[in-house]
C-alpha cells in the first residue's frame, strides 16, 4: 500500500483567498504548489504570455539569430537534424517552419532509431556533407554530441546547436564538475553553466520556439529599419523595445515598406507554432510549472483551433476534433501516436504530417499513426509481461535498481517497458534490448535517484548514453551489461524510504465540503499534470453501501457511499479492480465482499483519497467522487 502523507504548508489562506477570489481550500493547493509570494499566486492563477521569459536570455540565442539571417541571406543550404520522439519531431517542426518563414533554403532529417540511435551521428554527417549542406541545426539533440560536431567542422560545415538535455560534464580531482560543450559555432541550452535563463526545465521545443522568436524579431527589425519604436505585438509581443536596448545597436529608420503585413504574418506564425511547443511540453513530460504553465494553458486551446493540417487530421483520427483538449488528450492519446511512428517507423512521416499542405496527405498519415499506435500497445504489453515474469522468476527483485535485458523486445519500447516497470516497483529501471551493434535502452527514474548522474559516474561501460535526472537513453556492448547493473546497485545509496510510493493529500475534507461550484473553480487550477498534479483530498470512515462493476472489461466500479451523518454520494473507481477486491476480501471477508454487489453491505468502512468531479450522463450533471487510493 502505498505512504499518505497530509500537505502542511503554512500560510494564511483565508486572506490568499479574499484577495484572489477564491475558496480557502484551493488556496491551500495553491501553496502545496510551493507558491509562496502574492507575484507567484498571481502569475499561477492569472499568468499570460507576457509573462513568458525573454528568448534573448538564452546564452547564444542572438548569436544563432545572427549565424543564420546571414546563411539566409547568401542562400546557404541549412539542414535541420532533431530526435524520432514527441519533442524531437515538434521542435523540428518549429525550426523547419521558422526558418522557411525567414526564407531560408532548409530541410530536415531525423534519425532513425534503429539504424542511426539517438541524435547526431557520423553517418547523418556524411549525408549533410554530401547534399551540399552549409550549416547543420540541431534541436532536442547534439549537446553531448562533440565527436560528431568536431567530424563536421572537420568538413567545413557551420554547425549550430539547440537543446535541452543535460551537459556532459567530468569530475575533477576536487570533486567540481567541468562541463563538455560541444565545439559548435553556438550553443543554446538553458542547462549550461553560463546560461542565464530564469527556468531551465523548457523542452527542446520550447528551446526551438524561443529562437524562432529572435529569428522573426530580427527580421521584423530588419524589415522596418529601426531598432528604436515600439511594435505591439497583441497576443504574442516580441519583447523588442526592452531587449534591443540592451543590445545596444540603433539603425535609423528606414521608410521604404510598411511593417504590418509582415507583423501580422510573424504574429500568426507564433500563435502557430506554441501549439507545437505545447505540445512538446507535455509529451516530453516536463513539469508544468513556471513559464511551462502558461506554454500549455495556452497552447491547448490554439491546438483545438489549429489551421495545420497536421493537427487537424491527428484529432480527427482520434475522435478529439471540435473537443476540449487537456494534458491527457495530448500524453496520452495524441502524443503517442507521435511516438509510435519514430518506435516502429520512422518519425519523418510524423514530421511531413505537420509540414505538408495538401489536406488529404495529412489525413493518409494521421491514419498511419494511429494504426501503428494501436500495434504498438500490444506489443508495449507483451514486453511488459516479460519484464515482470524475469523480475519475479530471477533475483532481479531484490536489486534496487532494476536492468532488465530483454533481447528480442523491440528497442523502440524500452522506455515505454521501462515506465511501466518503474510503476509496478517503484524503483528506478532500465530495459535493454538487443540492437545491430550491441545492446542500447532507456532508463526512467525515481524522484530520489538522478539517473544521469548514477550513470555519468561508469560512463566508460557506454558507447553513447545522455539523458537527465528522470529518463535516460543509453548503448553499451553487450557484455557490459551486467558490468553495468553491478555498478548502479554496489554503488546506490537508496534507503527503503526511498521506494514506498507516496501520495501527497492536499487537503483532509469530508466530501460534504463539495459543491458543483467548488469543483469547477478547481478548474482555475488547471492544467494539472507532472509538476502540477490533480489536487486529492482525504476523508476517514466512509462506508461502502452498495456497488456495481462496469465497463466492457469489468474494470471499473461504481458505488453508493455514506459519511458519519448518513449522507450520501456517488463514488467511482477506475484502478486494479483485482487488489481493490483483495483489500475487501482480507479485511471484511469474502461474503460481505459479494454482498456489497448483490443486496448492499452495512460493515464495510474505509479511508479513502478522492477528488471530486461532475459526471455528465444524458445532459444531466451530478456530483460523483473519484477514489485514488484506499485503506483501513
Amino acid at each position: 500500500m502505498a505512504k499518505w502523507m497530509v500537505s502542511a504548508k503554512k500560510a494564511d489562506f483565508n486572506r490568499i483567498a479574499q484577495q484572489f477570489g477564491i475558496d480557502p481550500v484551493i488556496a491551500r493547493i495553491i501553496r502545496n504548489r510551493d507558491l509562496v509570494t502574492e507575484e507567484e499566486i498571481n502569475r499561477f492563477l492569472n499568468g499570460t504570455l507576457d509573462d513568458l521569459h525573454s528568448p534573448y536570455l538564452l546564452k547564444d540565442a542572438e548569436k544563432v539569430a545572427d549565424i543564420l539571417h546571414e546563411k539566409i541571406a547568401e542562400q546557404k543550404k541549412i539542414r535541420i537534424i532533431g530526435d524520432y520522439d514527441i519533442d524531437g519531431v515538434c521542435s523540428t517542426y518549429i525550426l523547419t517552419a521558422g526558418l522557411r518563414a525567414c526564407g531560408a533554403v532548409t530541410d530536415a532529417a531525423i534519425p532513425h532509431r534503429i539504424l542511426d540511435g539517438y541524435g547526431l551521428n557520423d553517418r547523418l554527417i556524411l549525408d549533410a556533407y554530401e547534399a551540399g549542406i552549409d550549416t547543420i541545426v540541431t534541436c532536442d539533440n547534439g549537446i553531448a554530441a562533440a565527436s560528431q560536431i568536431s567530424y563536421a567542422k572537420s568538413l567545413g560545415m557551420t554547425v549550430v546547436v539547440t537543446d535541452h538535455h543535460e551537459v556532459p560534464y567530468e569530475v575533477q580531482p576536487d570533486g567540481s564538475r567541468r562541463e563538455c560543450l560541444p565545439e559548435a559555432d553556438a550553443v543554446v541550452d538553458p542547462k549550461q553553466q553560463a546560461c542565464g535563463y530564469p527556468f531551465d526545465g523548457i523542452c527542446g521545443a520550447v528551446v526551438a520556439y524561443k529562437l524562432v522568436q529572435v529569428l522573426l524579431a530580427k527580421g521584423l527589425v530588419e524589415h522596418r529599419g529601426t531598432y528604436t519604436e515600439k511594435i505591439d505585438m497583441d497576443v504574442f509581443p516580441l519583447p523588442l523595445e526592452t531587449t534591443m536596448s540592451t543590445v545596444g545597436k540603433d539603425v535609423p529608420r528606414s521608410p521604404r515598406r510598411s511593417t504590418e503585413p509582415v507583423l501580422k504574418e510573424a504574429q500568426k506564425l507564433q500563435r502557430e507554432l506554441l501549439a507545437f511547443a505545447a505540445f512538446a511540453t507535455i509529451g516530453d513530460v516536463m513539469e508544468l510549472v513556471d513559464e511551462n504553465r502558461v506554454i500549455v494553458k495556452y497552447g491547448l486551446r490554439i491546438i483545438e483551433r489549429s489551421e495545420n493540417y497536421g493537427l487537424q487530421a491527428l484529432m480527427s483520427v482520434n475522435g478529439l476534433q471540435n473537443k476540449l483538449l487537456s494534458v491527457y488528450h495530448i500524453g496520452f492519446v495524441l502524443g503517442p501516436c507521435l511516438n509510435a511512428t519514430g518506435r516502429l517507423d520512422t518519425a519523418a512521416r510524423a514530421l511531413q504530417m505537420f509540414l505538408t499542405e495538401d489536406k488529404a496527405e495529412a489525413v493518409t498519415i494521421a491514419g498511419e499513426l494511429k494504426e501503428l499506435n494501436d500495434s504498438r500497445k500490444g506489443m508495449t504489453l507483451q514486453g511488459t509481461e516479460q519484464a515482470i515474469d524475469l523480475i519475479e522468476q530471477t533475483g532481479l527483485k531484490e536489486d534496487k535498481v532494476l536492468v532488465v535485458y530483454l533481447p528480442e523486445c523491440h528497442e523502440s519500447l524500452a522506455g515505454i517497458i521501462a515506465g511501466r516497470i518503474r510503476e509496478r516497483y517503484q524503483k528506478p529501471v532500465f530495459v535493454l534490448t538487443k540492437s545491430e551493434d550491441g545492446v542500447k535502452g532507456s532508463g526512467r527514474s525515481i524522484d530520489a535517484y538522478h539517473m544521469y548522474d548514477k550513470m555519468s559516474e561508469c560512463k566508460e561501460l557506454y558507447t553513447k548514453y545522455g539523458g537527465h535526472k528522470l529518463a535516460a537513453g543509453v548503448s553499451m556492448p553487450e557484455e557490459n551489461v551486467e558490468k553495468f547493473r553491478d555498478y548502479l546497485n554496489t554503488h546506490c545509496e537508496l534507503s527503503p524510504e526511498d521506494f514506498e510510493e507516496k501520495i501527497l493529500i492536499d487537503v483532509p475534507m469530508p466530501m460534504s465540503y463539495v459543491t458543483p461550484a467548488f469543483v469547477r473553480q478547481l478548474s482555475v487550477l488547471e492544467p494539472f499534470g507532472n509538476g502540477n498534479p490533480k489536487p486529492v483530498f482525504a476523508q476517514k470512515n466512509l462506508k461502502i453501501c452498495k456497488g456495481r462493476i462496469l465497463g466492457k472489461n469489468s474494470n471499473v466500479g461504481k458505488y453508493l457511499v455514506k459519511d458519519e451523518t448518513d449522507r450520501q454520494y456517488d463514488m467511482v473507481y477506475f484502478g486494479n479492480m483485482e487488489l481493490w477486491h483483495d483489500f475487501l476480501t482480507e479485511h471484511f471477508g469474502e461474503d460481505e465482499r459479494r454482498r456489497l454487489y448483490l443486496t448492499g453491505s452495512d460493515r464495510i468502512r474505509i479511508s479513502v483519497i478522492y477528488y471530486p468531479d461532475i459526471n455528465v450522463y444524458q445532459g444531466k450533471e451530478s456530483l460523483q467522487m473519484v477514489m485514488k487510493d484506499y485503506s483501513i
